[in-house]
């Protein structure tokens, strides 16, 4: 099996690639060189193949520059720096992950203690805003610095201006501030309210936060399975390694 010779048509055929897509990934070191017929031509061989399934694998698992690298790495004996490089990104899943937590529990505490009253239309300025919320105008900047609201300025005064939706971010920090949540805490679920328009809308783009964080853990499982074999394959990984 390891002396069969394949053609860069049969690599590419199986992932639905170009026969230069795959040219083009043995000359950035994500595949290793390829032997040449006396002619110039390219041979791969089984080895060859196995790399290209896990680099694929593992550009849905982490992306394309990172995939990259983590091949780059194996196919220069650097089976460590492959490794943090997957470290890393577990470690954001982990993050992404326990600020979707923070977001829904947040929610959940705002779902019980009351949403909110809609806010009044037009504009308002940063003092009638922080007495309608009993707070000092300086927790309203401080809470800009973090990001949580981002009023526009008024381009004749220079004055703060908070729009409606200003003022329901303000209110919702300032309920879950009330509540304990740290301003880091707050930042994730004002973005997610923005992004979804308002509260109301949040559930489904919350579920559809953690099907793609199911989706991506399940995709780094797959890359994992696929970069084991290769390693396997270039005897990197044997049979009573920890990968097996």
């Amino acid at each position: 099996m390891s002396g069969e010779r394949l053609r860069p048509v049969d690599l590419a055929r199986e992932h639905g690639l170009s026969t230069q897509a795959v040219r083009n990934y043995e000359e950035a070191g994500i595949l290793p060189p390829a032997d040449r017929t006396p002619h110039g031509y390219r041979t791969y061989t089984p080895l060859h193949a196995q790399a290209l399934r896990a680099f694929t694998a593992l550009v849905s698992a982490h992306g394309h520059q990172t995939a990259t690298s983590i091949m780059r790495a194996v196919n220069q004996g650097a089976v460590e720096d492959a490794l943090e490089l997957i470290d890393g990104s577990h470690l954001q899943l982990l993050e992404d992950r326990r600020t979707l937590s923070a977001v829904e529990k947040a929610l959940r505490d705002l779902a019980q203690s009351g949403t909110p009253d809609p806010p009044p239309p037009g504009v308002t300025f940063i003092g009638p805003l922080a007495r309608k919320l009993g707070i000092r105008p300086a927790t309203l900047r401080k809470w800009e610095q973090a990001g949580l609201i981002r009023p526009q300025r008024d381009p004749q005064t220079g004055y703060r201006v908070y729009t409606p939706a200003d003022v329901r971010d303000a209110r919702l920090a300032h309920q879950l501030r009330r509540g304990g949540y740290l301003l880091e805490q707050i930042s994730p679920l004002l973005a997610q309210v923005r992004t979804a328009g308002g509260l109301a809308p949040l559930e489904s783009v919350l579920g559809d936060w953690r099907r793609r964080l199911s989706a991506r853990g399940l995709s780094m499982l797959a890359g994992a399975a696929e970069l084991a074999a290769y390693l396997r394959q270039r005897g990197t990984l044997h049979a009573g390694d920890a990968l097996d």
